[in-house]
């Protein structure tokens, strides 16, 4: 798929990993609509980017938001939908709480759902078209202290198999991108200081989105993991899960320290404060 002149819709864009990929798309020549609930943000991303843009501030999760999507994609006339929404939690289940359930679902799996629903539509008009559907490597390995958060890219694995399968006759190419730990405002700081003891590599979100839009230039689908050895260890979980069971066991002391440190949710694009904990959609 040729980049230049593409017109890409980027959710979640003023995200850690949204905006590093609108900034390697913008300088490739594309044409974005950055979606995003913080207009003061999505402007300054804008202004950062070489050519014409456009922006959207919307409440993804809401039905009036996926109203102002349809809307403003009718004129955008959108080829690719890359769906960056995502939010946070370093917890231990018996530490989280129903609002923690509902903002994590309807944030990381539900929105992400109904922005394709909307979207398919016009997708399905075009000559070619896309969605990327951006995961986690923890929706593949059930990890100690991420459990909402796993629940949920999981669902949004499981979704975007079955959207690939159900278009697979079309036009449209969808693929789910998996990273591991990325360095973005996602990650609390209780989070950054876990990987460093577990010895867990963190990527930069530039880096990740040079990946994105080479994927996305080369047509690819299906599912694409990142970084090693982590891709490595979705495909022994699925074997060997026991092989996994074992080592995270043996964690388990300091990913419960580490979670008794942590802050509430976590939205990539607009980072919560204590007092805000349930008001992240």
């Amino acid at each position: 798929m040729e980049l230049k002149h593409l017109n890409v819709i980027i959710t979640g864009a003023s995200g850690g990993i949204g905006s590093a990929i609108a900034r390697a798309l913008a300088a490739k020549g594309a044409r974005l609509l950055l979606c995003g609930r913080d207009q003061a943000k999505l402007d300054a991303l804008k202004q950062s980017l070489a050519g014409e843009h456009h922006t959207l501030s919307a409440d993804l999760t809401s039905s009036g938001g996926q109203c102002q999507l349809r809307q403003a994609a009718g004129v955008f006339s959108p080829k690719v939908l890359i769906n960056c929404l995502g939010v946070n939690q370093l917890s231990m289940l018996e530490a989280s709480d129903t609002c923690d359930t509902r903002t994590m679902m309807a944030v990381n799996l539900e929105a992400p759902i109904n922005c394709c629903r909307t979207l398919l539509p016009l997708l399905k008009r075009q000559s070619e078209a896309a969605i990327i559907n951006v995961g986690s490597i923890l929706g593949s390995i059930g990890y100690p202290g991420s459990s909402l958060y796993c629940a949920s890219k999981f669902g949004l694995r499981g979704f975007t198999e079955v959207l690939e399968r159900e278009l697979a006759d079309s036009k449209i190419k969808v693929l789910y991108f998996a990273p591991r730990a990325t360095d973005t405002e996602l990650n609390t700081e209780s989070m950054r200081q876990l990987n460093s003891a577990l010895g867990n590599r963190q990527d930069s979100p530039e880096w990740v989105a040079d990946i994105l839009c080479r994927d996305l230039a080369d047509n690819r689908q299906g599912r694409r993991f990142i970084g090693w050895p982590e891709k490595l260890f979705v495909r022994i979980n699925a074997l060997l899960p026991g092989l996994v069971n074992n080592d995270t066991r043996k964690k388990l002391p300091l990913i419960r320290q580490f979670c008794q440190r942590a802050m509430p949710i976590q939205d990539t694009a607009n980072p919560i404060t204590e007092g805000e904990k349930h008001e992240a959609i």
